[in-house]
């Protein structure tokens, strides 16, 4: 299995609009963070979208992806959906809608905002081409079986909403999560690359702090753990340095075998 890291920055991405700190100055390319986005592959090729992050297009443009097999939604603001119109490319090649997959609320919330993709009485204009999806709620608890790997949703606490972690063969992927109860541990022990999202380093009301999330990944125990939803607030070398062994910080673009 192969995960690529399509986007790992907040909700503001990096750099910042306005901002001139020594983060959103860096000419590290490993500090030009997107919003928060990545592509899961088996090895028999299924391909599995999770969120659809604003700048969605060209994320997949970079990595070299034009095909996916199903879309995973970890909860539907905006830095996570609103690149959701950019799947047209993909979905003008297929033979039906693009299913999508996610918690029941969220994808109520989506089928409103985006009724034009999710209606199936919504008919392009002759000549033109619409994005297509057909939205699947999925239970916390239950794995399902998308192409030839079984994914087992996960409820996370997000502040005072619920967002899905993702449990697919041996990889964890997080992101949004305030915490990591004791339940959601226990589906996620066992897997060896874990995703987390880390925001700042001091407590947040909707997001795991970096010591929160490094916490997280040693009580869950995987062999390699990947921080996402990074701010400007750390440059990326020098959290590679502080981190401890078996974690460190993701960046656009990087690629991660799960054998």
């Amino acid at each position: 299995m192969k995960l690529t890291f399509l986007g790992t920055g907040t909700s503001f991405g990096v750099p910042q609009v306005g901002c001139h700190c020594a983060v959103c100055r860096s000419s590290d390319p490993r500090d030009k963070r997107t919003r928060v986005g990545a592509v899961i592959e088996t090895e028999r090729g299924t391909r599995l979208l999770v969120d659809t992050p604003p700048e969605l297009r060209m994320q997949l443009i970079t990595a070299g992806i034009d095909r996916v097999d199903a879309v995973l939604f970890t909860h539907d603001h905006a830095d996570h959906t609103h690149g959701l119109d950019d799947i047209r490319a993909m979905t003008v090649k297929r033979d039906g809608p693009l299913t999508m997959y996610g918690p029941a609320d969220s994808l109520d919330r989506l089928a409103r905002r985006f009724a034009y993709i999710f209606d199936p009485g919504v008919r392009p204009i002759p000549g033109t081409s619409k994005p297509e999806g057909i939205a699947r709620a999925l239970t916390p608890g239950e794995t399902v079986a998308i192409g030839d790997v079984d994914v087992t949703p996960v409820a996370l606490p997000h502040g005072p909403s619920t967002v899905f972690g993702y449990r697919v063969g041996d990889l964890g992927y997080i992101t949004d999560a305030q915490r990591v109860p004791d339940a959601a541990i226990e589906v996620f022990r066992g897997v060896r690359v874990l995703v987390l999202n880390a925001l700042f380093r001091t407590e947040h009301p909707t997001q795991m702090s970096l010591p929160e999330a490094v916490r997280a990944a040693q009580t869950i125990g995987a062999e390699r753990t990947y921080l996402t939803h990074l701010t400007h607030d750390n440059l990326h070398a020098d959290l590679e340095a502080e981190l401890p062994r078996g974690i460190a910080p993701a960046f656009d673009g990087l690629t991660v075998r799960v054998d």
